[in-house]
């Protein structure tokens, strides 16, 4: 079995923090079955003909975002009055052959959506 330093990262984590070192996680060092997680290759795109698409995943308008409130209540003590409203969603990125079914995918795995709304950007 080949598996590398996600299972560790919870692990790692800590044990860095105790050492003060960085171990283990995406960093390509000690993973758990030995391998350096620096010497495995990138993900190259295997989709070439498909088309280019953007996933743009955010809270739904009423549903509590913390990590945007925390972000408006920062903007002022770092000097950015009138800023309101911040919203902290995800972006996904991805090819798809069939951009008919995008919106299923979203429905199915990138987006909760009782708590989530997704736009899907073609380019």
């Amino acid at each position: 079995m080949s598996s590398c330093c996600g299972a560790a990262y919870g692990a790692a984590s800590v044990a860095s923090r105790a050492s003060g070192r960085a171990v283990g996680g995406a960093f390509g060092r000690d993973c758990r079955d030995g391998s350096d997680a620096a010497a495995w290759p990138a993900v190259a795109p295997t989709n070439v003909g498909g088309m280019r698409a953007k996933v743009l995943i955010r809270p739904k308008r009423g549903i509590l975002d913390p990590q945007g409130k925390a972000i408006e209540r920062a903007l002022p003590t770092l000097g950015f009055d009138g800023v309101s409203n911040v919203r902290v969603g995800r972006l996904v990125e991805l090819e798809a052959d069939d951009p008919d079914r995008l919106s299923e995918l979203c429905e199915k795995l990138l987006a909760n959506t009782l708590i989530e709304d997704y736009e899907i950007e073609l380019d």
